[in-house]
C-alpha cells in the first residue's frame, strides 16, 4: 500500500469547499433581491477585509518578501475576486439561475484539461479525459433541459463567459506561480485588490442602494464568511498541494448541490432530465478525480 503524508484536512477540504462553494450561488442571488451585485460585492470584500484585520494585527503574520510574490498575490486577486466574481453577480442580475450558472462553471475542468499541461507541466491520464467529458456531456444535457423554463440570453451568456475564463485563469496562474503564505495575508491583499476595482464600477453603474433586512444581513454573513474567508482559503491550499485538474473537476459535484440550494432558497424550478444530467456530471467528477498509477 503506498504511504501517504497528506495532512487529515486535505481528505476533507473537498467535501466542505463544495459544500460552502455551492451554496453561494444561491445566496449570492438571494443578496441580490436588496442590492445591485457591484454594490453588494462592495459590501462583502469590505465587510470580509474589516473581519481580517484584528486577525492580522493579533498574528503578526509573516508578510511575502519579494516584490513579485506580491505581484502574484495581486494577479489572483484580480481574476478571481473582481472578474469571476464580478461576472457571476452581473450574470444573476440578468437573470441567470444559480443552477445553471453553476453548471456553465462546472466546464472549467475541460478548460484546465487542456491547459494544464502546457502551463504546469501536469499530465493528464486518459480515465481523466474521460470523467471530464463525461462531465461536459451532463452540463450540456442540463443546459437543454432547462431551456423551455430560462431562455440564456446573451449577455447572461457572455457574463458567465467571462466569469468561467477568470476562474480558469486564476487556478492555472495560481498553481504555476502561487507561492505559499499565510491565508490571512492571501485574503487581505485580495479582496482589497476586489474592493478597490468592484467600487468604482458601483459607484459608477449602480444606485448604490441597499435595503437591509435580515435576509440581506445573513445572506452578506455567509458570503464573508463562508465563501470570501473560509471557501476560498480551501481552494487556494487544495491546488497547491494537489494537482489542478483534480482539483478543479470537484467543481462538477457543484451544480447539483447548487440547483438544490437554488430551489430551497429561491424556488428555481430543474425538469427531471437536468437531474440525470446533473448525475452523469457527478460520475464523470468521480471518475476524473480518482487516483490512479497513470503510464
Amino acid at each position: 500500500m503506498e504511504k501517504t503524508d497528506n495532512p487529515f484536512w486535505l481528505y476533507i477540504a473537498p467535501a466542505i469547499f463544495t459544500l460552502l462553494w455551492a451554496a453561494g450561488y444561491g445566496v449570492s442571488k438571494l443578496g441580490l433581491q436588496f442590492a445591485e451585485p457591484m454594490t453588494l460585492l462592495s459590501l462583502r470584500y469590505a465587510f470580509a477585509v474589516l473581519l481580517l484585520l484584528p486577525f492580522f494585527l493579533i498574528m503578526r503574520p509573516k508578510l511575502p518578501s519579494r516584490r513579485k510574490d506580491w505581484l502574484h498575490i495581486v494577479v489572483v486577486g484580480i481574476l478571481v475576486q473582481a472578474v469571476y466574481f464580478g461576472g457571476c453577480w452581473w450574470a444573476f442580475s440578468v437573470g441567470v439561475s444559480a443552477g445553471v450558472l453553476a453548471i456553465f462553471m462546472s466546464l472549467q475542468p475541460i478548460l484546465v484539461a487542456v491547459l494544464a499541461p502546457s502551463i504546469t507541466n501536469e499530465r493528464v491520464g486518459w480515465h481523466r479525459w474521460m470523467g471530464l467529458f463525461a462531465g461536459l456531456l451532463g452540463v450540456l444535457v442540463v443546459i437543454v433541459a432547462r431551456s423551455d423554463l430560462e431562455p440564456p440570453t446573451v449577455v447572461g451568456i457572455g457574463l458567465s463567459a467571462l466569469a468561467l475564463f477568470a476562474m480558469t485563469a486564476g487556478v492555472l496562474y495560481e498553481k504555476r506561480f502561487g507561492v505559499s503564505h499565510h491565508p490571512v495575508v492571501t485574503n487581505i491583499v485580495q479582496y482589497v485588490v476586489g474592493f478597490v476595482l468592484v467600487l468604482p464600477v458601483a459607484l459608477s453603474f449602480e444606485t448604490m442602494a441597499v435595503n437591509w433586512t435580515v435576509e440581506l444581513v445573513a445572506a452578506l454573513g455567509y458570503l464573508v464568511i463562508g465563501n470570501s474567508i473560509i471557501a476560498i482559503s480551501l481552494l487556494l491550499a487544495m491546488i497547491r498541494v494537489g494537482e489542478v485538474a483534480r482539483v478543479s473537476s470537484l467543481l462538477f459535484l457543484v451544480p447539483p448541490l447548487a440547483a438544490l440550494f437554488g430551489w430551497i432558497l429561491l424556488g428555481e424550478e430543474m425538469p427531471p432530465v437536468a437531474w440525470a444530467g446533473m448525475a452523469l456530471a457527478a460520475i464523470g467528477v468521480t471518475i476524473a478525480t480518482r487516483k490512479r498509477n497513470e503510464v
